[in-house]
């Protein structure tokens, strides 16, 4: 592990078509940084990017459920959770009616 505040070196394999997908890019290293950077942002906070709840998380969620569900938006058609107990409110800005 390197000193606090001293970057590491992290390796990873890649395929012959992400070496040419990744040809010309001028600094590789900054480009795979920042998109694993963008990825992190995206992972999900509960199951921490796994694709997969341990049998605890499952027994969380379930209580959860009590009082959430999970829905599909209907301008974007995305999926999202909605809280039984919140005034519903639309994420793209307007405000929607129970």
């Amino acid at each position: 592990m390197a000193a606090p505040g001293k970057a590491e070196i992290v390796t990873f394999k890649a395929d012959p078509s992400l070496l040419r997908a990744m040809r010309g890019i001028e600094n590789r290293s900054a480009f795979i940084r920042n998109a694993v950077l963008a990825a992190l942002e995206n992972v999900c906070p509960l199951c921490r990017g796994s694709g997969m709840l341990s049998p605890r998380q499952r027994e969380h969620w379930d209580a959860m459920t009590d009082s959430h569900s999970v829905a599909e938006c209907s301008d974007c058609h995305e999926w999202h959770i909605v809280c039984e107990h919140a005034p519903r409110r639309k994420a793209h800005g307007r405000s929607a009616k129970k």
